[in-house]
């Protein structure tokens, strides 16, 4: 009878320990819910952004972060009149009414009692069934964003996850993670929070921004923005690399994703990135074409930077050069799509135009362009300062780099 109650008791703790294991879904497995058809393409305002906002608060908890929102909450929302003009930015409002809209910001937080605060973010939010930002041109459609931005959010998710698995080797700091909305009308998200925070922003050492991390590809690059941001970035960044991805460096902490809110109020920023491709902004951005393989070669590494920067204390910041300010003026177009990812000599076309100059002068995807008329491109931003040298009606001799072999095509812009 004694060993009949002993094996009851021991099947009773086997259970318990059961109950409160924690779920483990993988970053595939949330990529796929955030970018299913329910939740219509997940466009700030509309239900399907209200109801992805709840799977993430969903996540959060059972991940076992604390929510960091407000009045103890997950969510942080934000009310906010779109603008009808394109180029001025949206106006945050305190009424709720007619012409308004509002999004919301999934907050959660690893308390470790420390000084200083690390924010780890992504966007969630896309294009609901195309408008203004889509690049489809038949009709409506909805747009699930796999990649922009389900695959930052679920990279997210998994760093989260990480940290708190292995908190015997990240005490010293606090993490805040933040699924931002809002960011495809103009980073309204991120730019509410750092306005209307939830913790004290002035204990944040630095931000991480995860946007478009999931089609790595077979070179294994990817972009890292902010570099310049902080003095000890470039050589932590490096250090931690095994030699699994190939790092195209940018200094500048500006550019069109979240980070930039963070690096305007001052705190160093990271934003990873792994290239636009044709499926961005079209209906086409579906799950089943990610590289889960390679998000998962992208988490490892941002766990391994954080890892290492976190008995760093609070980094110092540094301004960069606004390289969007550096860029001239163009008059023509030579119809192609830059690689961004691509950090060699020349400027490497990622994409070819239909019935454009570059098209009709035989330029191909792959090349890399080294000189325009007289003027040697070695860089990217070398290249638009050559572009901005021509006038619409003129035509000019590029060179190219085509599998290592040089050759030259007449273009007339």
């Amino acid at each position: 009878m004694r060993s009949i109650v002993i094996l009851f008791a021991v099947l009773i703790v086997i259970s318990c320990k059961q109950e409160t294991k924690k779920t483990v879904i993988t970053m595939k497995e949330d990529v796929f819910a955030l970018a299913d058809d329910a939740f219509n393409g997940r466009e700030t305002g509309t239900k399907g952004e209200v109801q992805a906002a709840a799977y993430i608060a969903k996540r959060f908890k059972q991940i076992g972060l604390q929510p960091k929102g407000v009045a103890g909450a997950f969510t942080q929302t934000f009310t906010f009149k779109p603008s009808a003009n394109p180029h001025e930015q949206a106006g945050f409002t305190e009424k709720n009414e007619d012409g308004t809209l509002t999004g919301t910001n999934v907050l959660g937080y690893i308390d470790n009692k420390a000084k200083n605060t690390v924010i780890i973010g992504a966007h969630y939010d896309h294009l609901g069934m195309g408008g203004d930002g889509s690049l489809y041109r038949e009709g409506e459609a909805i747009h699930n964003g796999a990649d922009d931005n389900a695959s930052g959010v679920a990279v997210m998710m998994k760093l989260a996850s990480e940290i708190l698995d292995n908190q015997e080797t990240a005490m010293k700091t606090n993490y805040l993670f933040i699924a931002f909305s809002g960011e495809e009308m103009g980073l309204l998200g991120s730019n509410y929070f750092v306005k209307n925070p939830t913790i004290d922003t002035k204990a944040v050492s630095y931000m991480i921004n995860m946007d478009m991390v999931g089609k790595l590809n077979e070179e294994n690059t990817i972009a890292v923005h902010g570099v310049g941001t902080s003095p000890i970035f470039k050589q932590t960044l490096f250090a931690n690399n095994d030699g699994a991805l190939n790092i195209a460096e940018h200094a500048s902490g500006i550019g069109p994703s979240d980070h930039t809110s963070f690096y305007l109020a001052d705190i160093p920023v990271l934003h990873f990135f792994t290239g636009q491709h044709e499926d961005y902004h079209k209906p086409s951005d579906d799950a089943e074409k990610l590289n889960y393989e390679g998000m998962k070669k992208i988490a490892n590494y941002i766990l391994n930077v954080i890892e290492d920067l976190d008995d760093a204390g609070k980094l110092n910041f540094r301004k960069t050069k606004n390289e969007s300010e550096e860029v001239p003026m163009f008059k023509v177009a030579l119809g192609v799509v830059p690689d961004y990812l691509y950090n060699g000599q020349g400027m490497r076309i990622d994409g070819v135009s239909e019935d454009k100059p570059a098209q009709k002068a035989g330029l191909k995807k792959g090349d890399i362009v080294v000189k325009l008329g007289d003027l040697e491109t070695g860089d990217m931003m070398n290249y638009m300062k050559a572009l901005a040298t021509f006038e619409e009606g003129q035509s000019t001799i590029v060179t190219v780099l085509r599998d290592g072999e040089k050759m030259e095509a007449k273009v007339t812009f």
